[in-house]
């Protein structure tokens, strides 16, 4: 049974018994616990699956930028984070927009946006927003190596094809509005130990940064996704913290989501300098 077939299964089983046995998990607890492990998500060929040609060679150059974009990408990042702070495990974790379910879906219409957008254009925002610097030109090396990348992480995925573990995970609204004040408290108790008290990570010797920092000048501006509260929870709840996924209830990934982004980072381009200053 497809991963989606068991969740409906799932959620309709819950619709019809309304009284669960004591010691019993509940559907929606059975899902949860489907959702966590590996499910039915596309497998992506390993590396030593890279062909010793001219594609691979694009194939391996995107993998650099997408693990170091601030050393393979200079030009056009303007922050030292890198594509798989966002999309984790070089693009392969389910659950983390990872990118062989991105590739076969675009173009399509992005509601930000207001318009469809092609993965050129999808990659290009990601780098004025998400990496706070400029869109790479459409014909530029660094586009050519991140786009064979993908494609590769791809290979054997239907063009069109919606795909489990292609998006964050939706957050279940409660009854509370987001709070920074309790997200603090979980900021303090489940990130703070690797994102420091300021918010800045940790940098690596080398360049770059062993934990990427959430707030700051060298973090996402507020033009990018994760500015959303709702979309940032969504990356939380199913990443954060590294050691211990799920972890976090739905309150509390929204609350810490609601805390970081209350704190100062770069502006969103598309706002100017004065306008951008004033909105933080």
């Amino acid at each position: 049974m497809s991963l989606f077939a068991l969740a409906v299964a799932l959620l309709a089983s819950g619709a019809a018994t309304a009284d669960t046995p004591a010691g019993s998990s509940s559907p929606t607890a059975q899902l949860v616990e489907v959702l966590k492990g590996d499910g039915d998500y596309h497998q992506p060929p390993a590396d030593d699956e890279i062909p010793n040609d001219k594609y691979g060679d694009d194939v391996r150059m995107g993998k650099r930028i997408f693990s170091e974009t601030f050393r393979y990408a200079r030009r056009y990042a303007g922050n030292d984070m890198t594509c798989a702070d966002c999309h984790r495990d070089a693009g392969r974790r389910p659950h983390a927009a990872p990118m062989w379910a991105a590739y076969g879906v675009y173009p399509m219409y992005r509601a930000r946006e207001d318009r469809s957008m092609t993965l050129a254009e999808r990659i290009q925002s990601c780098f004025r927003f998400s990496l706070n610097g400029i869109a790479p030109a459409l014909d530029a090396p660094e586009m050519r190596g991140l786009k064979a990348y993908m494609h590769f992480l791809a290979r054997g995925v239907r063009v069109g094809e919606e795909l489990p573990g292609r998006r964050f995970p939706q957050i279940v609204r409660t009854d509370l509005e987001p709070s920074p004040t309790r997200g603090e408290d979980v900021y303090r108790n489940s990130c703070q130990r690797c994102h420091a008290s300021d918010g800045t990570g940790k940098r690596r010797p080398e360049g770059g940064f062993e934990v990427p920092p959430l707030w700051g000048a060298q973090s996402y501006n507020r033009g990018a996704g994760f500015a959303r509260n709702e979309m940032l929870a969504g990356f939380v709840m199913a990443n954060m913290p590294p050691d211990k996924p799920w972890s976090l209830t739905d309150q509390q990934a929204v609350d810490v989501a609601a805390f970081i982004n209350l704190q100062i980072r770069p502006w969103d381009p598309r706002k100017g300098i004065i306008r951008g200053l004033f909105e933080q």
